[in-house]
């Protein structure tokens, strides 16, 4: 007896804006023509430590400062590896594959070493950004997504050339995903969203 072929499932991206102690999670699946957004969750970074460990350790001893840096890195790590496994498993039980995520970035310039970074607060600032995006970057790359990273000044210029809609197109259609899931449906979720849209195009 022949046997029925299951339905093929249909691919998925997670998308994240990142902020300090926590992100902005919305995962699209579905084809890349009419992509649908499925998942929307706050990815919480934080708990035990400060929010702002930077900012937190600016002032102390550097050993002190060194410690709580380290400690708020282990705890926001583990927080974002088992949010990117808990929504990777939430889209596979949806039906859809994982593929890809999105990750926007800053236009901020590298970093020099921590005691550099505590002695100047324009540093720390650009530091406790780039703590919770690199979390989230080792996350993804360990659940096996192909991570793809945009500045955030890039993105609407570099969707409408990846997927080939214009930028107004793109924004209606973003819009409408809100209107389907409901509130909150804030200038982050909208851009993880979109950024999301984007890691399920073709790699340039």
């Amino acid at each position: 007896m022949a046997t029925r072929s299951r339905p093929s499932r249909s691919e998925a991206a997670l998308g994240f804006r990142s902020h300090s102690g926590w992100a902005a999670l919305v995962a699209v699946a579905g084809p890349l023509a009419g992509p649908a957004a499925v998942v929307r969750r706050r990815v919480e970074l934080s708990r035990g430590t400060p929010r702002q460990p930077f900012h937190a350790a600016e002032g102390r001893p550097f050993p002190a400062a060194e410690d709580l840096i380290r400690r708020s890195t282990d705890e926001a790590q583990a927080l974002a590896q088992r949010e990117v496994q808990e929504a990777v498993a939430e889209l596979r039980a949806m039906g859809h594959e994982p593929v890809a995520s999105g990750l926007l970035l800053a236009a901020g310039r590298p970093l020099p070493g921590l005691r550099e970074v505590l002695a100047s607060h324009a540093f720390i600032h650009a530091a406790e950004g780039e703590l919770f995006r690199e979390v989230l970057r080792e996350a993804t790359r360990r659940c096996g997504l192909l991570l793809v990273e945009v500045r955030e000044r890039e993105l609407e210029d570099r969707a409408a050339r990846s997927l080939r809609r214009p930028a107004t197109e793109l924004q209606r259609r973003v819009a409408d995903w809100g209107r389907a899931l409901g509130s909150p449906w804030t200038q982050d979720e909208k851009r993880a969203a979109l950024v999301a849209w984007l890691a399920l195009s073709p790699r340039e």
